[in-house]
């Protein structure tokens, strides 16, 4: 979650980088606003592409570790920890799959600042 918040600063903070990045009337001349767009279109294309590549590799570990323990879980009914470990593994890929949502929420927003 702490490297998403911090993958996700581009995102956060899109309104200040076109702001930083489109030349005010001043600079049209000195700075290139087409190439500048790309390179920050490109950046926001590659950030969303890592994150969302991050995400789908951690739900894809947690959910082989829950399907496990789920095996366990079948021969030993009557272990205690098992089940607590099952229902927190459970809940972290609840959580991993709660921010794809969150990925894409983000993602629009970013998408219809820059458009």
């Amino acid at each position: 979650q702490e490297l998403l918040r911090v993958m996700r600063t581009i995102d956060d903070r899109i309104v200040h980088e076109l702001n930083t990045t489109i030349p005010t009337a001043s600079f049209v001349g000195k700075i290139d606003a087409g190439q500048t767009c790309k390179e920050l279109y490109q950046s926001l294309m590659d950030a969303h592409t890592s994150r969302e590549r991050i995400i789908k590799n951690c739900i894809a570990q947690t959910s082989s570790v829950v399907k496990a323990l789920r095996e366990e879980r079948e021969k030993a009914q009557d272990d205690v920890a098992l089940l607590k470990q099952l229902r927190k593994e459970q809940t972290k890929l609840k959580l991993m799959q709660s921010e794809l949502n969150v990925e894409e929420v983000v993602n629009d927003r970013s998408w219809k600042v820059l458009s």
